[in-house]
């Protein structure tokens, strides 16, 4: 049998229990047509990048399917009635991944990057290589002052007097 996924978004105000009865109801419905769900896996609420219907939210769930198509038309048919389901999507692939899915990996897993450094706007700041010494803020002020107050000339002086 052919296989597929299917992710859909239930409305933010409906409660998780909920979000579970409505995976059981798909899970049946599927069964009842000759297929199975391997796997199932409720990825929690999170934010919509834009408004659906009015949501800005929604529980996400992914569903893993082994089923012939006309159970899949029905689900999408059911999905598609279910005043809960905001948007759904099933796509078929090739082989069904095994283990957690992507969006379940734990984010603490960051290796491959380096640990944060104090940025600019903590203190001390942030010095680059490239650059000579730092001085203070405050020094900086009076340095730009004192070849002003050396009584030297400066170049705009040099060339009015020519």
């Amino acid at each position: 049998m052919p296989l597929y996924e299917n992710v859909f978004i239930a409305r933010q105000d409906v409660s998780s229990q909920q979000v579970e009865a409505m995976t059981e109801e798909f899970t049946k419905l599927v069964t009842d047509n000759g297929g199975s769900v391997p796997k199932n896996e409720y990825w929690g609420v999170r934010g919509l990048t834009y408004r659906i219907k009015k949501n800005r939210k929604g529980h996400y769930v992914l569903l893993n399917l082994d089923a012939p198509s006309d159970a899949v038309q029905e689900l999408e048919r059911n999905m598609r009635l279910h005043e809960d389901v905001i948007r759904y999507m099933t796509v078929r692939v090739e082989e069904l991944e095994e283990g957690p899915s992507v969006m379940m990996q734990s984010r603490g897993g960051r290796g491959d990057r380096r640990p944060r450094e104090g940025g600019r706007d903590r203190e001390g700041g942030r010095d680059r290589e490239d650059r000579g010494d730092r001085e203070s803020p405050a020094a900086a002020p009076a340095a730009a002052a004192a070849p002003a107050a050396d009584g030297g000339e400066s170049e705009t002086t040099a060339s009015a007097e020519e």
